[in-house]
């Protein structure tokens, strides 16, 4: 079955289509921003879900104190906005990255992180070009081993390196713990904190991440600040994380059933380029609302293969279906545009202005 709104997006701008519910965007930066103001902590949400000036303007105005962004190149977009309060959360290695982060701080507040030697020994030559100083956090890994200091000690040294370099300043630390982890995360901030205590230095910034942790809000001690990205959309991680419902899932991809070759099978026109095979860990690649029953099972680049062995209803060839998607975030990346709607009303399309900014 089709809906109104679907039918007509799908005779607008075709399938598969990114859409996105204001009425839920805009729900979802209050009841975030609520929830940081409640538990004590300033909201710097992560672009890296939306890409988009014009959202981050809105969480901005909603009372985030500035935006996380995971590469230059979305910081780039987002100054170019106006936007002058920007974490890139990720290590910036080179000389074509220090001489784009220059241009970068010389006309916007940005604050980088770092967990080597070797990136923090690059930084100096962004802040000499700038003429400003650059503000530095040291990465801690807190029990997700991606990237971060994975001791106390590691962290302490680097904050030294940091004060120690020319133009640089020691602004604190970034923890991203797990879901389960806030107690080791705790500990290890405690005896960084102490450590660069003892070296006449303090952290002005404590910044935790990301959506799957509101839940934990306000349990790290010291913390000043959190960064959460895909709770703007949400998606099925989110919901199996327990920090959002269906109703909160702002973002669906609309897809028309284009084959029906057996009775317990079809072909969606969103494959792997449009749903992404990054699973979250669940079942399937994505929830079908009008068949919950029914499992996206795998992809090819432009077909969605379903198993409706267990689905009590069954698309029909033609038939648009709304997609929530696992990890909606890969999912925008592949957008040029997504479609804006408030109720059945059609409100245009607003561009994904840093998709692809990788580098």
């Amino acid at each position: 079955m089709t809906t109104p709104l679907a039918a007509k997006i799908a005779r607008e701008y075709g399938t598969p289509c990114a859409v996105i519910d204001m009425d839920k965007v805009e729900r979802n930066i209050a009841r975030v921003q609520a929830l940081c103001e409640a538990s004590g902590v300033a909201n710097r949400p992560h672009i890296k879900t939306h890409k988009s000036p014009v959202l981050a303007k809105l969480q901005i105005a909603a009372g985030a104190k500035g935006i996380t962004c995971q590469k230059i190149g979305e910081a780039e977009i987002m100054a170019d906005a106006g936007i002058d309060n920007i974490l890139i959360s990720y290590n910036l290695i080179g000389e074509e990255k220090m001489g784009r982060l220059a241009a970068l701080q010389a006309k916007a507040d940005m604050t980088v992180a770092a967990d080597n030697p070797t990136v923090i020994a690059g930084l100096p030559q962004a802040a000499k070009q700038s003429g400003r100083r650059l503000s530095v956090v040291v990465e801690c890994d807190t029990g997700r081993k991606r990237a971060g200091v994975e001791t106390p000690a590691e962290a302490i040294a680097l904050a030294k390196q940091i004060s120690a370099s020319e133009g640089l300043r020691f602004a604190g630390f970034m923890l991203y713990p797990t879901e389960t982890g806030w107690e080791d995360a705790q500990k290890f901030y405690d005896a960084a904190l102490a450590g660069v205590r003892t070296e006449g230095l303090d952290a002005s910034i404590v910044s935790t991440g990301g959506s799957p942790n509101l839940k934990n809000l306000g349990k790290l001690n010291g913390a000043t600040e959190h960064r959460p990205g895909t709770y703007i959309y949400n998606d099925r991680m989110q919901v199996a994380a327990g920090v959002a419902s269906w109703d909160d899932c702002a973002l669906h991809v609309y897809s028309t059933v284009v084959s029906r070759a057996a009775p317990e099978r079809g072909i969606l026109d969103a494959g792997s380029k449009t749903l992404t095979t990054d699973t979250g860990g669940l079942d399937g690649h994505g929830l079908i609302l009008e068949h919950p029953e029914a499992k996206i099972a795998r992809f090819a680049e432009e077909h969605g293969f379903l198993d409706l062995s267990r689905s009590n209803t069954r698309p029909n060839v033609g038939d648009v279906v709304r997609i929530v998607p696992n990890h909606v975030c890969v999912v925008v990346n592949m957008m040029d545009e997504v479609v804006m709607v408030r109720g059945e009303e059609i409100l245009g399309t607003l561009p994904v202005a840093a998709r692809g900014r990788l580098r």
